[in-house]
Parts: C-alpha cells; sequence; structure tokens
C-alpha cells in the first residue's frame, strides 16, 4: 500500500464517505501481514518507494509461489530475484503479466506499465558477468528508472569501452559488474562524471577466490566516487542506483 492510497483512505473517513469498519477492512493488512511462512511488510512502499522484493534462494517453491500471489493481489509491482523456471511457471498461472528474466533468474510482475525515469548505465566487463549485471538492469527498471546496458566492455579490449563514451557521460549513475581483476570499475570511474556502483562477480580462475580478488581491487579503486557492493549483489547494486537516479525528484517532491 502506497502512501497516496493511505491518504485517500484517511480523507474519506473523514469525509464521511466510507465507514470506519470500511476503512477498518481496507487496512487490516498494514503495515505487515502475517503468513506463517513470512510476514509481508507492505509498509515497505511507503518507507522506500517500491515494495519489498522476494529472495528466492533459500525459500521452498512453494512458499515462493505462495507468497508472490500474496504479493501481486495488493495491485503493485513485484519482484522476485534468484528464481527458478519452475516457480515462474506455477506464478505465470495466477499473473498473467509476470516476466521472467532467464539470465539473471527474476520474475517481474508489472500489472501497469510505468514511465522509467532518469537514466542508469550497466556495464558489465565479460559475457560471464552478464547474469549479476542484469539483476542490477531488471531491478532498477522494476523499480522505476531507465536503464541503459553495454556488455563485453572489460579491460582485455578496452577500446571496446571508448565506444560508448556517450553514454557513459550522460548517464546518473552507472552500474559496473566485474570478475576477475575487477579493473573495469575504476577505469569507469575515471571516465564517468557521475556515481559509479561497482559489483565484482564470483567469475575468474582459482586466485579469483569466488570474487574476493575483484572485491579487494574495487575497493582499493584510485578513482574517486566508486562504491562497492557485495560480490554478485546485482540486486542491490540495481536498488541503490535507483535511489541515486531518483534523488533529484525525491527533492523536488519534498519542497
Amino acid at each position: 500500500m502506497a502512501a497516496d492510497e493511505i491518504e485517500k483512505i484517511v480523507r474519506a473517513l473523514g469525509e464521511g464517505k466510507i465507514s470506519p469498519e470500511k476503512a477498518l477492512e481496507r487496512l487490516k493488512h498494514y503495515p505487515t501481514e502475517n503468513m506463517g511462512v513470512a510476514a509481508i511488510d507492505h509498509h515497505r512502499t511507503v518507507r522506500q518507494g517500491f515494495p519489498e522484493v522476494v529472495y528466492c534462494e533459500g525459500k521452498s517453491e512453494a512458499d515462493v509461489v505462495a507468497i508472490v500471489r500474496r504479493m501481486a493481489k495488493t495491485g503493485h509491482p513485484v519482484l522476485a530475484t534468484r528464481a527458478s523456471a519452475s516457480s515462474f511457471k506455477k506464478i505465470k498461472k495466477f499473473a498473467k503479466s509476470a516476466v521472467f528474466h532467464e539470465r539473471c533468474r527474476a520474475i517481474v510482475i508489472e500489472p501497469v506499465k510505468r514511465p522509467r525515469v532518469g537514466k542508469i548505465l550497466v556495464l558489465s566487463a565479460g559475457t560471464s558477468d552478464v547474469p549479476v549485471a542484469e539483476e542490477a538492469a531488471v531491478t532498477a527498471m522494476t523499480m522505476g528508472s531507465a536503464v541503459e546496458t553495454v556488455y563485453d566492455v572489460g579491460v582485455a579490449g578496452i577500446h571496446r569501452l571508448f565506444n560508448h563514451m556517450d553514454k557513459i557521460r550522460s548517464a546518473r549513475v552507472i552500474v559496473v559488474a566485474a570478475g576477475m581483476d575487477g579493473a573495469l570499475a575504476s577505469v569507469a570511474g575515471g571516465l564517468a562524471p557521475c556515481p559509479v556502483i561497482a559489483v565484482p562477480t564470483s567469475v575468474g580462475y582459482g586466485a579469483a577466490f569466488g570474487g574476493v580478488s575483484a572485491l579487494l581491487s574495487m575497493l582499493n579503486s584510485c578513482a574517486a566516487g566508486v562504491a562497492v557492493m557485495n560480490i554478485d549483489n546485482g540486486f542491490g547494486a540495481g536498488a541503490l542506483a535507483h535511489k541515486i537516479n531518483t534523488m533529484t525528484g525525491i527533492a523536488e517532491k519534498k519542497k
């Protein structure tokens, strides 16, 4: 439930257009709804501007489907990350608008198409980093940001990146997904006038230590304005990028 919906209910109650019983019925699952297997945070939209996101790993398929089914009834967008194709098939039966982004294993339900705002640029160093980059892109798009992607522009062929300088210069925020040496984050940070969010991926051979090498490289970047997420955390990068991308709009609303 969004803030404007709550305001409408309160106004209608104050103007006598609905009864206290009707208002209570509409608000009974606010701010949380305990399903037994999960306590859905319906207040998340009011606090942060986007509903709670379902992280599917570690949950049974039955629980994932049940949680998504309940959240879809609110009429707000639903994002489920690290989901399975099997879960998607069951969700698609009751949510016809559901889309499965196979590369990053994300399920998105958008009851109403909304305009995207700003501009986020998502870069991947190699094609092996694309699943993490895609998770960031899908997350930011679902939250309402306009996103552009450029993949396979790592430092082993740095000239590929230079072909996209216009996109780098015009972005409000850039997300970089890179494994191995993670060097693309520093390069982007040195070229871009906007904040850069670096996501180390677990791509690489033995001494990459499952992404630790890229993580340390990004944390030690000499480029100013580079923030670093956890290994493979494309969702976190996409959510942060969306918040940065929409900061101007938030400030204007508060005025």
